[in-house]
């Protein structure tokens, strides 16, 4: 994201409070200004949710259409930018639900998550990969993470939401919300890994074949041993 896009976001509170009471007021065009800074977080979001371009295009329209409508009920005690990313979540989650084929994903947070890749990453992926071809393989990620990882991922590490924000418009508890983070952040990490990584030394490669054939061996014991 260029500088520009990214200050247009963080633009201060105060403008938003100023611009929400011209269209309470009676401006509706003051009500185009909200939407173009607020604009890409919202696709974000909704893309976080939904994983589709078309589909998150569409629930982007649905919550500004949406903000607008009950924006008598926006309160100044929260920010503006939280407020529209809470219609975001439930707009695209309505979408999400309402697709023939979607099957809710059963979270699974009790099951270990332990790493596979271990080898340090590169210090410098930027004298491989471009800026365009890092922020390429970072948004794939993002997409290929499950549902609920993903979601958390975007409001916290991209969009900078708190952990009491994102809790709030997720309508989950802060330790679930920080337990899905920690996956989310793991489950990137090996994703990205196999691009960013060091080539594995030949100690390595030594130690983690010497792991795998003990492993196998173990494996075998305990069969032996239950029969």
């Amino acid at each position: 994201m260029a500088d520009s896009d990214r200050n247009t976001e963080n633009a201060p509170t105060e403008d938003d409070f100023i611009q929400v009471e011209r269209v309470l007021a009676g401006d509706r065009r003051a009500f185009e200004p909200l939407v173009r800074r607020h604009e890409r977080r919202v696709f974000r979001v909704a893309l976080a949710v939904l994983g589709n371009v078309e589909d998150a295009e569409e629930a982007m329209q649905d919550t500004f259409v949406k903000a607008f409508r009950h924006l008598d009920q926006f309160r100044k005690e929260a920010r503006f930018s939280t407020w529209l990313t809470r219609i975001a979540v439930n707009a695209a989650i309505e979408k999400r639900n309402t697709r023939k084929n979607y099957v809710p994903l059963v979270e699974a947070e009790t099951a270990p998550l332990s790493p596979k890749r271990f080898e340090p990453w590169r210090n410098n992926p930027e004298e491989l990969y471009g800026k365009q071809e890092l922020h390429r393989m970072v948004e794939q990620a993002i997409q290929s993470l499950p549902a609920i990882y993903r979601e958390v991922f975007v409001l916290r590490d991209v969009e900078g939401l708190t952990a009491e924000e994102a809790s709030e418009v997720l309508g989950i508890k802060i330790p679930a919300l920080k337990s899905r983070l920690l996956r989310a952040r793991m489950l990137m990490r090996e994703i990205l890994a196999e691009r960013l990584e060091e080539p594995p030394s030949l100690k390595t490669r030594v130690i983690h074949t010497a792991v795998d054939v003990g492993t196998a061996m173990a494996m075998r014991l305990m069969r032996a041993a239950g029969r």
